[in-house]
């Protein structure tokens, strides 16, 4: 039979029920807390391993496309909320990322920023902070959405937000229900995109809220060695 966990049963093959395998992964983790006391008061679930294997694949350089085919998710978005980006792993990739481009940029390329420069890179990132939290737009480049931030895909939203995400959401509900009795069709449709978006951020927000924050650093700002 196409499933994972099965056994035999005389002649004939059956799978295993969820609520025995389950039973099977709590007595694990009971015998690993006692050889680890880390792991004390921990609870997995079935689906757990589900999010182990695709952030394994992910991370092992597998195509998310691929692993949300695998997983027989619809959308790649789906699949992109199993995977766990592990904090140490994005500081070494991004470590080595930039020691590999500082041995193929030309030496005379490196020279201090002018005060100039850092203003306009400040003012850049200035300009990203909105209502919700941040926009992860590429630097130098303006918003190309006219701010319709909650459908926009590069907003990135501040968990502490998230309070003001149910406020709009409610003002969506009602609009929505105002709609549907004026028989606003039109309308409705663009309530339900917003919805659907405003809900996916929300998700998102809360995944976020649940792992601990890295903090990668800030350049020093170095001046110019004219300037006093």
């Amino acid at each position: 039979m196409p499933f994972l966990f099965q056994r035999q049963n005389g002649a004939t093959p059956k799978v295993f029920n969820p609520g025995t395998i389950q039973q099977m992964i709590s007595r694990r983790c009971r015998a690993l807390a006692e050889i680890h006391p880390g792991f004390r008061g921990l609870k997995f679930t079935p689906h757990d391993f589900r999010r182990i294997f695709t952030t394994e694949l992910v991370n092992s350089g597998l195509p998310i496309h691929i692993g949300a085919a695998l997983l027989g998710h619809l959308s790649v978005q789906t699949t992109r909320g199993y995977v766990a980006v592990f904090d140490e792993d994005v500081v070494r990739h991004y470590q080595a990322h930039l020691q590999q481009r500082r041995q193929i940029r030309p030496t005379h390329e490196y020279r201090d920023a002018t005060t100039q420069e850092w203003d306009e890179f400040e003012d850049h990132f200035d300009r990203r902070k909105v209502e919700l939290g941040s926009c992860g737009r590429p630097y130098g480049t303006p918003c190309q959405h006219e701010h319709a931030c909650v459908r926009c895909p590069m907003l990135h939203v501040n968990p502490k937000m998230l309070p003001r995400l149910a406020e709009l959401e409610a003002d969506l509900l009602d609009r929505r229900d105002r709609a549907e009795a004026e028989g606003w069709i039109g309308e409705i449709e663009g309530i339900d995109l917003t919805l659907t978006f405003l809900r996916a951020k929300r998700d998102e927000a809360q995944r976020r809220a649940q792992r601990p924050a890295v903090h990668l650093g800030i350049p020093a700002r170095h001046r110019p060695k004219d300037s006093k």
